[in-house]
């Protein structure tokens, strides 16, 4: 798959880089929308899917799969002049987990992919970012345009907080991958100036 060019010039003084984790279940779709979305070619560490992953990866729904990620994808994308993400795919497989502290370590936030084929799969990332307090929205990655389930039922199912986005997506389409990168960014900056007044209020208040 190609990768995305840059829509921005290149980064110059002042650019701050800010760390994203684009996550989810096996097979959900994180190495290609890292792809689709990265301006330089990516870092991928897949291997081929061995008889001995068949036997310990649940491949229902996904059993086209050939190869999948071990370690991390890498990639990144200029938003403009003063603000580069570092995206890093985490993997997907139960037994690959312990690498997510280490991921996580400095992201200012994640993305948490959603197959509705296989919807639990995003459950365990959601509970890993909302332990660690790290802000995340929910992106359902709509496979062959088959849009199986609303926004409404995906929060409800993952038990989701009203303020947390979910959106729809194509992860192999670029601009539908950078749309929900910016959903992402307005996310956070709204936290961010909800937590300003917040501290705003309870300094009057003292």
């Amino acid at each position: 798959m190609a990768f995305g060019g840059s829509d921005a010039g290149g980064p110059g003084l002042g650019t701050s880089a800010v760390k994203v984790l684009i996550a989810g279940g096996f097979g959900v779709g994180k190495t290609t929308m890292v792809t689709s979305v990265s301006e330089i070619q990516p870092l991928r560490t897949e291997e081929m899917i061995s008889a001995i992953s068949n036997r310990t990866d649940d491949l229902s729904g996904v059993e086209d799969k050939r190869t999948t990620t071990v370690a991390l994808d890498f990639g990144r994308i200029t938003i403009n002049r003063s603000l580069i993400l570092y995206l890093f795919g985490t993997p997907g497989q139960e037994r690959f987990w312990f690498m997510w502290d280490e991921l996580a370590t400095g992201a200012l936030g994640a993305v948490v992919l959603a197959d509705t084929r296989r919807l639990d799969g995003c459950f365990a990332s959601v509970d890993f970012f909302e332990r660690r307090k790290i802000p995340f929205i929910v992106a359902i990655n709509n496979f062959h345009g088959e849009q199986a389930y609303t926004t409404d039922e995906v929060r409800d199912a993952a038990d989701l907080d009203a303020e947390i986005p979910v959106v729809q997506c194509d992860a192999r389409d670029r601009d539908s991958s950078k749309k929900v990168l910016e959903t992402l960014l307005q996310h956070l900056i709204a936290r961010t100036m909800r937590a300003h007044a917040q501290a705003q209020t309870q300094a009057r208040q003292r």
